[in-house]
């Protein structure tokens, strides 16, 4: 099965949600992006976020940590029902990177995936890229976007 056989152009499948919590958003943002509106709750209170929030890359990690979930148990269901998944690889880059507003302490990003293209490679036989829109919610409201590329081996 490709994915352009189980996921119709266009259509957004949600793939689960992800909490952002004090103790989290600190531990990601002390090893990753130590800013001071990211670690320290008085000093974000002082910026121009107004309160502790995530670093931007921790709602990316965020959208990537439930993706890989999601897959897997999609996998698993549509092995299941007879089908064999789509066989897919890594990621060959993304653009359009939004961060459209901070995620904040004790918010939950419910994260989704739209497939927008899916081509086979002249390049390179058995392979095809899939370019996928990916984005984040917290209460229907978006807060993160990209478009990502990932190759599918037929």
């Amino acid at each position: 099965m490709r994915m352009v056989e189980r996921y119709a152009i266009g259509e957004k499948t949600d793939i689960g949600s992800y909490g952002f919590t004090e103790e989290n958003i600190i531990h990601f943002a002390t090893r990753f992006d130590p800013q001071r509106f990211h670690i320290d709750r008085q000093a974000a209170k002082e910026s121009l976020f107004g309160g502790l929030c995530a670093s931007g890359w921790h709602t990316c990690a965020g959208w990537m940590t439930t993706f890989v979930a999601y897959w897997i148990a999609e996998s698993k269901r549509l092995a299941r029902e007879g089908h064999a998944p789509p066989k897919l690889g890594p990621a060959a880059g993304f653009k359009n990177l939004q961060w459209i507003r901070p995620v904040f302490v004790d918010e939950t990003v419910d994260y989704a995936v739209t497939l927008l293209e899916s081509r086979s490679l002249a390049s390179r036989p058995g392979r095809i890229l899939n370019t996928i829109l990916c984005e984040g919610y917290v209460a229907g409201a978006p807060v993160i976007r990209f478009e990502s590329s990932v190759i599918e081996f037929e």
